[in-house]
């Protein structure tokens, strides 16, 4: 694992501070995407961001169990004004919820050029930041070429089987409710994959600012689990 950098973090090139975002709030090759619902961004938002269509980016085609297909991808991509140099900075008042899911989108179809907003809008709120409810103006003549990285991606026959192999870790990143089997979520069948992880994704976050915990406590968390650097990991 990585040496800790700026702020405890691993691998801070990840993220953008809300400092540095203000700073940078009018470079003309950045392009902020809110991936909250469209109430939440009538409300308010931050200057210049556009709102993502689509928080899950998955295909309406196979019951938005896929992500979208190359072609969709890139065609939202650039409804946004997201083109291959833009450098994408992404943010929710979720504790990053969908704007991870949007950074890991991006990252899957070769964009690794994109950052997500630490903290997010309720520490850009809370620092007295400016706000908007104007939606910027459309970018036309922006190209995203989208390039699967499939190593990026576990299939499920993939999992079938490894997942009680020794070096690989299966983390079960929902709620409990959903672990044990008494929230179905409208799943045909209740439960988890033998021998899976349970660690809900927000014990990651910091329940106050919702900004990422450091590095050196999140190591510590997932290592009372078993998730350790020197096994392969598979989260859902």
């Amino acid at each position: 694992m990585a040496g800790q950098g700026r702020e405890g973090y691993a691998f801070p090139e990840f993220l953008a501070d809300t400092e540095w975002l203000a700073e940078h709030l009018h470079d003309s090759n950045i392009r902020i995407v809110d991936t909250d619902v469209l109430a939440a961004y009538q409300r308010g938002h931050i200057p210049g961001s556009v709102l993502v269509p689509d928080n899950f980016e998955k295909d309406p085609d196979t019951n938005r169990v896929h992500i979208l297909p190359p072609k969709k991808f890139a065609e939202m991509m650039e409804s946004l004004g997201v083109g291959d140099n833009t450098l994408v900075v992404t943010y929710d008042n979720s504790r990053s919820l969908y704007a991870g899911r949007l950074w890991w989108a991006l990252q899957y179809y070769g964009h690794k050029n994109v950052k997500v907003l630490n903290g997010g809008w309720r520490k850009w709120l809370s620092e007295g930041r400016p706000m908007s409810i104007e939606r910027p103006e459309s970018r036309s003549g922006v190209r995203f070429t989208a390039r699967p990285d499939a190593s990026l991606m576990a299939t499920t026959e993939g999992l079938k089987a490894a997942y009680n192999k020794p070096g690989v870790a299966v983390w079960d990143v929902r709620n409990r409710g959903e672990y044990i089997g008494e929230e179905t979520r409208g799943n045909k069948r209740p439960g988890h994959i033998p021998g899976a992880i349970h660690l809900e994704w927000l014990e990651m976050m910091d329940d106050k600012t919702h900004t990422f915990k450091p590095a050196g406590e999140m190591r510590r968390i997932l290592q009372s689990k078993g998730i350790t650097p020197d096994k392969e990991v598979v989260a859902h």
